[in-house]
């Protein structure tokens, strides 16, 4: 019984640190001729921010980052507003970034990144070479799912939207 008892606790305290990260790239953006760099989402990358909400509408998201460039934020806006969340904004250069999330227990935390970024967020997150590098310039949708138990890491490859 006593046995029981201790693996009981175990697995309790075990639980108690899991945390569940999803990582996005912001969605479609507009081709600016001006080259600017803080360019809004299309309409299909509108479409597509709504399509990321309804896939995590299940997901108990209690905490979303993005970068300050209109794109990302207009990605995550639509969870944000649903759920009533403040949107906390980081800085993609920021090398402590992960080290900051890996600390968070007990939560699903949404972050949203750029096609430069998303790599190393997730390959960082789950101490894994999962995502091989930078993703196309043309690639939307990915949804990457870090799953944190105690030790225990895993990663999964969704897609949402169009």
């Amino acid at each position: 019984m006593q046995r029981l008892y201790i693996f009981f606790i175990v697995f309790f305290a075990a639980s108690c640190n899991a945390s569940t990260y999803y990582v996005v790239r912001h969605a479609e953006k507009v081709n600016s001729p001006s080259m600017s760099i803080d360019v809004p989402l299309t309409e299909g990358g509108k479409q597509r921010a709504e399509a990321l909400k309804k896939t995590l509408a299940k997901e108990g998201i209690t905490q979303i980052y993005s970068t300050n460039y209109n794109r990302t934020r207009a990605t995550v806006m639509p969870i944000a507003e649903d759920r009533n969340i403040r949107i906390q904004l980081y800085d993609p250069r920021d090398t402590s970034f992960v080290s900051r999330l890996k600390k968070i227990n007990k939560a699903q935390v949404l972050i949203v990144g750029h096609s430069n970024t998303v790599d190393d967020i997730v390959n960082q997150l789950s101490g894994t070479h999962t995502v091989p590098g930078d993703l196309p310039d043309s690639q939307y949708g990915d949804l990457f799912v870090i799953r944190k138990k105690g030790n225990k890491t895993t990663v999964e490859k969704k897609h949402f939207g169009l």
